[in-house]
């Protein structure tokens, strides 16, 4: 069967381990890269975290975003879109709290554009008080996010995954806070409803993948795999349903961003949508290639895998040498020569490991040639 065949079907033997080292470097580069982004550029924040003033007004189908640009002089470097129904356009006009000094002037242009009375311009005025309420709310929600995930997945799983699954989702952040510094996306309440939302999706697909590794690592494949190989089984295992819930999850996303972008002319829903767009595929990204690859380095660390590493790499080295490969699994066994490790205080013996972690392997019968 084909590779695709093998993937749609869940019997995938892709070794991620190699993928894993290219993809761990391409993501420290752009999460660098996103963070002197942010630094120099910033984001380009809505009137809602800023503070500014709204002017609409209902005009006829032959104006355009260009009329109105050029009719409304008296507020500079002015946000203006045109949103257009089945029945009535309306021009809209949004600029800083500098513009709020010229109210007036604006809606006499405004009237004057679109043939109205000035009680036809409806006026709407933020100060910077609610942006900084609307700023400190989003953080406040975001700590309380990583802690109850952090202490959840902590008992639910293991420490070290809490610690991968926080990880990837700083990275999912971080990334399309990038996106939006690098091509001036404007970042709005509905946007930060987006963000929250990507985390639950990041986790969830994080989750599914650290779910199966414990499932394997509790059963007899944590007793013959290294960790690297222990997750690189566990992810083909998970790949298929991840291609699913991605493709699944995005389709209706794209559909909504697609619509509110050039149909119905909706800002909020456009915002939302792109949000959730650039989050879904980074978070997917991050589950194959940020949490997993993680949850290896934090495993190998582990004393007891690193104690067997040690002896795999000397039986190795000892096979190397020209010696029997099994003259060398009993020397580590304590057979052979006399080269041992003490038992440790806790009782720990290291003779007892063989690569891969699990139990010793019987010894062959007979003279040794």
């Amino acid at each position: 069967m084909s590779f695709l065949g093998d993937v749609f079907a869940g019997r995938s033997t892709i070794d991620f381990r190699p993928k894993w080292r290219i993809s761990m470097a391409v993501s420290g580069f752009l999460v660098l890269a996103s963070i002197v982004l942010l630094l120099t550029r910033g984001l380009n924040l809505s009137i809602d975290f800023e503070g500014g003033g709204i002017w609409e007004v209902p005009v006829g189908d032959n104006v355009t975003v260009g009329d109105a640009r050029d009719a409304v002089s008296a507020a500079e470097d002015a946000r203006i879109t045109l949103v257009s129904t089945s029945n009535l356009s309306i021009i809209q006009v949004q600029s800083g709290t500098a513009a709020l000094e010229r109210s007036d002037e604006i809606i006499s242009q405004l009237s004057d554009l679109a043939g109205t009375t000035r009680d036809e311009v409806s006026v709407s005025q933020i100060g910077p008080t609610w942006g900084d309420q609307i700023t400190s709310k989003a953080i406040r929600a975001l700590v309380f996010f990583f802690i109850a995930v952090a202490l959840y997945l902590a008992w639910r799983l293991e420490w070290r995954m809490a610690v991968g699954a926080l990880v990837a989702v700083v990275h999912d952040l971080v990334l399309v806070a990038g996106v939006y510094s690098l091509f001036g996306f404007e970042v709005s309440p509905a946007t930060v409803i987006a963000l929250l939302t990507i985390l639950g999706y990041s986790l969830y697909d994080t989750v599914v993948v650290y779910d199966k590794v414990l499932e394997n690592d509790r059963g007899l494949l944590g007793e013959r795999l290294e960790p690297s190989e222990l997750v690189s089984v566990s992810m083909n295992q998970v790949l298929m349903r991840s291609i699913n819930t991605t493709i699944t999850t995005v389709l209706p996303v794209l559909s909504m961003l697609i619509i509110g972008s050039f149909l119905l002319g909706g800002a909020g829903l456009r915002d939302f949508g792109l949000a959730l767009f650039i989050g879904l595929l980074s978070g997917t990204y991050s589950s194959i290639f940020v949490a997993a690859p993680l949850l290896v380095i934090l495993k190998e660390r582990q004393p007891d895998q690193r104690r067997a590493a040690q002896i795999e790499a000397r039986r190795r080295e000892r096979a190397a040498k020209g010696g029997d490969a099994d003259a060398a699994d009993e020397s580590l066994n304590g057979s052979g020569d006399h080269d041992e490790q003490p038992i440790s205080p806790d009782g720990f013996d290291p003779r007892l490991i063989t690569p891969g972690g699990g139990p010793p392997r019987p010894r062959k019968k007979g003279k040794r040639r």
